[in-house]
């Protein structure tokens, strides 16, 4: 059924209020801030401006929630059931949610509608489905004892997710954590933090005890920071910058040496080899990844290696894809790409855009600001060639829809340059020899490797990275790693 977004967001109303102890709140000190729509400049609604009061009585609520074992301590196909109608309940509020977090973000409706709504979903429903399908162990120990491994919850997780995809990257956390038995106080990002607190509300409505899942929206520096160093919180999972990652671990030594699992930056490598024999889908397939979400993806492939002797004709494919990417109306069924978060992050794109320039890179395509008359903050798709693993486009995160192509002569040197980065999150080898894919992948130093595609991805599949781009890994069974403590209980045996 086709949807009149505009008319829908003009009837929108927005709730910008903390969700503490299973009620909507105001911050303590009545502070608000303003949430502006990277559509077009303009204010959707102010939103409380929690500071350490606030997570204080946020981290309060959920320690008590947990420490009483209102969900701790019920059986995980209980925990099970309430998650389960927590995933319908997401799904059942797509168009909402969608067009919530469109307006709060700027991607395109259609994939706020298509992958943002039911990746959420899906990802509840998983960890739902996962958790009383964990088993403890018994260790191998001699006959005169017995030694139980259970993993317990941690107690209270302090969850700090980014702009980028609000939801999703909320639900990543949530799923594991609270499938363990864990209480949880989310600080969303705040340049988009309207979905946390309606996902709150759906949990509750769901039979999520109150206290269990709480929302501090603010900004790093107050409610991010305050939570990150809070003494009553055992585990931090972040996904973010890793500037901000740094900090993450200060806080930790500075406060209770709680867990801290990062999920940071990237830069990521796509490897193209001459012997690959569909250039135009190789094109088609960085063209897709790098422009998706308006290039404001940890993941997205933004420096391409090509080997010299298939380098012009590789660019001139991905060139070619390039204007199909043109920032339209967010609102709009037919759009791929939207607005950047802010106009500070289309700044900051734009600046690494005359960086390239200045540094000697060739603009091949894009470069420029668009759709300056909407009041909202785009930029072109924008392709660079004759560029160096030594300029900042190639170096440092972007988090924009800007593309640096690489040429190389040999594998080693491939290899060399691809691994040559602070970061390691993910990678891509194109070759048509399953020798050199498997010997390609092996050498390069990143937490996901993909051969011959870029797009594949499922909750089923752990997702992080390594060097700077952080530890530990969100999604799969390997989150509850995260978000348990292992425990071992001897029990001696006589007469064994």
């Amino acid at each position: 059924m086709d949807i009149d977004w505009h008319a829908r967001a003009a009837q929108q109303g927005y709730d910008g209020r903390a969700f503490i102890g299973g009620r909507r709140v105001a911050a303590a000190d009545g502070a608000t801030f303003d949430c502006v729509s990277p559509l077009n400049g303009r204010v959707l609604t102010t939103v409380a401006r929690c500071r350490e009061a606030d997570v204080d009585a946020a981290v309060a609520s959920a320690r008590a929630a947990f420490d009483d074992g209102r969900w701790a301590h019920q059986p995980p196909a209980a925990r099970k059931r309430v998650l389960q109608r927590f995933a319908e309940k997401i799904l059942a509020a797509r168009d909402e949610l969608a067009l919530v977090e469109t307006m709060d973000m700027g991607k395109p409706v259609r994939y706020s509608t298509s992958v943002d709504v039911p990746a959420a979903a899906r990802c509840i429903a998983w960890y739902a489905e996962a958790v009383d399908k964990v088993y403890d162990e018994i260790a191998p120990t001699p006959r005169s004892g017995l030694a139980l491994i259970t993993r317990e919850p941690m107690g209270v997780i302090g969850a700090i997710v980014p702009w980028n995809y609000p939801m999703i990257m909320s639900a990543w956390k949530l799923g594991p954590a609270l499938a363990a038995g864990n209480s949880v106080v989310l600080k969303p990002s705040e340049k988009s933090p309207l979905t946390a607190m309606r996902l709150a509300e759906l949990a509750l409505e769901a039979g999520l005890p109150e206290g269990v899942f709480n929302v501090v929206p603010g900004h790093g520096g107050e409610a991010g920071e305050a939570l990150a160093l809070h003494m009553d919180v055992d585990a931090v999972g972040f996904t973010g910058s890793t500037r901000v990652g740094r900090r993450m671990l200060e806080y930790a030594s500075r406060s209770n040496l709680k867990r801290v699992y990062n999920e940071l930056g990237g830069k990521s490598a796509f490897l193209v080899f001459p012997d690959f024999d569909d250039l135009p889908r190789a094109a088609q397939t960085v063209a897709g990844a790098m422009f998706f979400n308006q290039g404001e993806s940890c993941n997205a492939p933004s420096r391409v290696f090509v080997h010299e002797d298939i380098a012009d004709a590789f660019v001139a494919e991905v060139v070619k894809e390039a204007p199909k990417y043109q920032p339209g109306d967010p609102l709009a069924a037919g759009t791929e790409m939207g607005a950047l978060v802010d106009e500070g992050q289309m700044r900051t794109v734009l600046g690494y855009i005359a960086s390239g320039e200045a540094e000697g890179a060739r603009l091949l395509a894009g470069g420029r600001q668009a759709r300056a008359d909407s009041g909202g903050w785009f930029v072109e798709p924008t392709v660079f060639g004759g560029v160096t693993n030594t300029m900042r486009i190639a170096r440092e995160e972007i988090f924009g829809p800007v593309l640096s192509v690489i040429r190389f002569r040999t594998e080693d040197e491939a290899v060399r340059l691809a691994n040559d980065s602070p970061y390691g999150l993910q990678a891509s080898v194109w070759s048509s020899h399953v020798d050199r894919a498997h010997r390609v992948a092996r050498a390069l130093r990143a937490g996901t490797v993909h051969v011959n595609q870029y797009d594949e991805d499922d909750i089923t599949v752990p997702f992080g990275g390594v060097k700077q781009s952080g530890n530990g890994r969100d999604k799969s069974l390997h989150a509850f790693d995260k978000y348990t403590e292992l425990k071992t209980t001897w029990i001696r045996i006589n007469g064994s």
